[in-house]
């Protein structure tokens, strides 16, 4: 779609057509993480568990992208809607600089405290050894995650949903092809040879295929073949100008991420009190959120361009016809995945893992979490109100009241005061998506995201 085509017409069939090829990517995205999973649960619960760890704390770094990240979608979306190119060029061309630089700094951080940060949650050396495995080669390529991310994101906001999602699909088949063949002696359920790198392996298999999409998107984008073209110059130098306002748009949202990640550490401090199947099993759920999440995902990150154009353009009512049809739509496919969910959770975990104690904590935690997507998509709905107007501050709220004031002194009170069944570490995420919820439509209902320009 060109420049202005997403605001003409029928919005619903617009916002659709720019979020199915998203959803799509996402979709091979999120199986390769479902099969990635199935493929360490072969190894055992511990392999899991160690993943699980590491990617919670991975989770924490992953901030500084999600800063850099949420501010590029509104400033690449609204000058783009604007119709000057040539700033959009120059935002894209920082984006992808100023993340690589972040990226660096980060990656020799957490190389450093990576250790100290894994023995807080398990003294089991099988575990820790599976965490370290998978860890460090995933840090050590960070800049390269980061920068993935970046292009991919450019092309959204110019209204090309389609090349991204291509480019997901290559790093997903790629990934699904290398796991079992880096993973196992044998490729499992056929003769041939394998690598046998164990954990190791999964994580070779992710550093190469993401390594491979952002060299994909990164060649287009510097050929100019979809709309813009950024140039090699532009990309060794800073603009400082530009980059605060990459870091101050982004902050409200970084902290909210770093806020409910923080707290997504904690809660697994908790779940591992209820020992090592505990935490394989909030490990395998954490898949299982991110893969019925796509549909989400795929809305919000089109809601958001969409939103960003339109406010570009000056055309606030057609943003907000975009905000309630987002809703909408998430609210109905959540519906859909949950019932799937509270109907067959034995069978998905079966999927995942053999081990009789860790299905048996799934199928609870199935039944709880994955219904409480309803509220969390209702909640990303309405939040890409936020990210396309770069209004960021009811994010920050939002995460900081429903986590540090209701979901963690709620998970002390089930596990240290009255020691009660992990279920009710589950029903934590479901009243914790409640009031998140809640608290995004008063937010959204001031209207101070319709003003806000960038």
């Amino acid at each position: 779609m060109e420049n202005g085509e997403l605001l003409e017409g029928d919005l619903k069939k617009n916002l659709l057509k720019l979020s199915f090829p998203t959803m799509i990517g996402y979709f091979l995205q999120y199986v390769y993480d479902i099969i990635d999973m199935m493929w360490v649960g072969r190894i055992s619960s511990s392999a899991v568990a160690g993943i699980t760890i590491f990617s919670t704390i991975f989770l924490l770094v992953t901030v500084l992208n999600e800063i850099i990240g949420t501010s590029s979608i509104s400033l690449i979306s609204q000058s783009y809607g604007m119709g000057n190119k040539k700033k959009t060029q120059k935002i894209v061309e920082q984006t992808l600089t100023f993340k690589a630089l972040v990226a660096f700094i980060a990656a020799g951080i957490m190389i450093i405290s990576l250790k100290p940060l894994l023995s807080y949650f398990t003294k089991d050396d099988i575990v820790i050894k599976a965490a370290l495995d998978f860890g460090y080669i995933r840090i050590f390529f960070l800049p390269i995650t980061f920068s993935s991310y970046s292009v991919n994101t450019a092309l959204r906001c110019l209204g090309d949903s389609k090349t991204p999602m291509y480019i997901m699909i290559v790093g997903a088949v790629t990934n699904i092809i290398l796991d079992p063949f880096l993973m196992f002696k044998t490729v499992p359920g056929t003769s041939i040879p394998g690598l046998n790198m164990g954990v190791f392996g999964a994580a070779v298999a992710t550093v190469i295929s993401t390594s491979i999409a952002f060299l994909l998107g990164f060649y287009i984008l510097l050929k100019g073949k979809k709309k813009l073209k950024i140039s090699v110059k532009g990309l060794f130098k800073l603009d400082w100008n530009i980059d605060k306002k990459l870091l101050a748009i982004g902050i409200p949202s970084g902290l909210q991420i770093f806020s409910r990640n923080f707290a997504g550490v904690l809660a697994l401090k908790f779940a591992s009190l209820y020992g090592t199947d505990a935490v394989a099993a909030m490990g395998i759920g954490a898949k299982l959120l991110n893969f019925c999440f796509m549909p989400v995902s795929g809305i919000a990150i089109s809601s958001s361009t969409i939103i960003g154009q339109c406010l570009g353009g000056e055309c606030v009512e057609k943003a907000e016809e975009t905000v309630k049809f987002s809703v909408k739509f998430n609210l109905i496919m959540m519906i859909l995945v949950s019932v799937v969910a509270i109907i067959f959770p034995e069978n998905i975990m079966k999927l995942f893992i053999s081990d009789k104690n860790v299905i048996e904590i799934g199928i609870l935690m199935i039944r709880i979490i994955i219904p409480s997507l309803i509220f969390g998509g209702i909640s990303m709905g309405i939040s890409s109100a936020f990210s396309g107007s770069g209004y960021n501050i009811p994010y920050l709220i939002s995460s900081f009241i429903s986590r540090w004031l209701v979901q963690v002194p709620m998970l002390f009170i089930v596990t240290n005061l009255l020691q009660l069944p992990i279920i009710f570490l589950w029903i934590s995420f479901m009243v914790t998506d409640i009031s998140e919820m809640l608290i995004i439509i008063l937010l959204y209902k001031n209207g101070k995201w319709k003003t806000k320009r960038v």
